[in-house]
């Protein structure tokens, strides 16, 4: 299988694009590969569909935020683009820019077509999202967790099930468009007759409209309640980062597609550790005599406890790699785990008894505690990439 190109390649704008640059750039491949103006044209076909996808997300805060964070690996659990996901195909999109959601295409007054949606022509709302901050301890982030929230929101009624109308009934073919959802008006001009189409104002678009409305929902189709949703989070997130969860918005009203919820990853700081990337970082602090002599330490990991061992003569700023003890990657898919950066810290006391002082005294001139000099002197970064060079 091909690999996806990069979507503003796809569209042709800069990584800064503004959202009408977006909007010009996808306005002019849409009506360049638009399947009606190349009938049976494949690659204009997916040329289309492409630059739909592209837009689609880009024009998305959320998703542009995750695809310039992780690339189209960042894109996998996001909202389905064009299929049962309850994401919009190109054609939606499509319509909704050159026809304000109406579902008409503007190539109908000039190929005499219908425009294709996913719902045969009438439209379909959408639910809003919803927005929820999940909090992570740092073994959750590194193993992978499975949350379950529960969220007061829109869902579908089960009395009519969430079609509006009361049970017994259904909903009617709307008589203005005949279930088409638009209405087409025939203009004479002189370059002859055009047709233009428009949302029909009778049903909104929908195509049919409720007579005997549910008693429950008062023909909405949803109603407010409560629902428990399990999420499954990747290991390796990072604070901040967005999880798109398709079709666990709110309801829509009368049968359409739900919204999606986004989860907003929320790090809660360890105890003991600190997180750098896929690395963590933990400051052992060493009295100068354990330093000197050398000393077996036990230090706190993610998952429990590590003993290692601390040679004589071990230096303030020396960093020890405890192996594998970090993050997994979320760009590798778990397969490539950073490590534990262990930071010795010697520290000195500031209050020496008598006796202390007299045996401390007695070391002073003795040449191993005198200064070396010309002693490279390197400093905490300068070791660290060290010790990945």
């Amino acid at each position: 299988m091909a690999s996806k190109r990069d979507y503003y390649d796809v569209l042709g704008v800069d990584k800064n694009a503004s959202a009408d640059e977006l909007k010009k750039a996808y306005r002019k491949l849409a009506i360049k590969y638009h399947p009606d103006k190349n009938p049976g044209d494949k690659a204009a076909e997916d040329n289309f569909k492409e630059a739909a996808e592209a837009y689609e997300i880009l024009t998305d805060p959320d998703k542009r935020a995750k695809y310039d964070r992780f690339g189209h690996a960042g894109m996998s659990g996001s909202a389905g683009f064009g299929g049962g996901g309850g994401g919009f195909s190109a054609e939606d999109i499509f319509s909704e820019m050159f026809n304000g959601g109406g579902g008409g295409s503007p190539f109908d007054s000039f190929f005499g077509g219908s425009s294709r949606s996913s719902n045969g022509g009438s439209r379909q709302f959408k639910g809003s999202n919803l927005r929820v901050k999940v909090k992570l301890k740092l073994d959750e982030i590194a193993k992978g967790a499975e949350k379950k929230i529960k969220l007061k929101k829109y869902i579908g009624c089960n009395t009519c099930s969430n079609s509006g109308a009361a049970p017994g009934s259904k909903p009617s073919v709307c008589p203005t468009c005949k279930g088409s959802g638009q209405v087409r008006r025939t203009a004479n001009t002189f370059l002859g007759q055009m047709v233009t189409t428009a949302t029909c104002e009778t049903c909104q678009g929908q195509g049919k409209i409720i007579t005997n409305k549910c008693n429950v929902c008062h023909g909405e189709g949803r109603v407010m309640g409560e629902d428990m949703i399990s999420i499954n989070i990747p290991a390796g997130v990072t604070d901040g980062l967005q999880l798109s969860v398709s079709g666990k918005g709110n309801a829509a009203p009368k049968g359409g597609y739900p919204g999606d919820l986004i989860v907003v990853i929320e790090e809660e700081p360890h105890p003991q550790l600190s997180r750098d990337g896929v690395n963590v970082i933990f400051d052992l602090r060493l009295s100068f005599i354990d330093a000197a002599l050398g000393v077996a330490a036990e230090v706190p990991t993610i998952d429990g406890k590590a003993k290692i061992t601390i040679p004589p003569g071990t230096q303030p700023g020396k960093i020890f790699k405890l192996k594998d003890k970090g993050i997994p990657d979320i760009n590798s898919g778990g397969r490539s785990v950073g490590d534990e950066l262990v930071i010795i810290n010697v520290q000195i006391p500031t209050k020496l008894t008598s006796e202390e002082k007299d045996t401390i005294e007695k070391l002073r001139h003795s040449p191993n505690f005198k200064p070396q000099e010309g002693k490279d002197d390197k400093g905490f970064f300068d070791k660290v990439r060290e010790m990945f060079s």
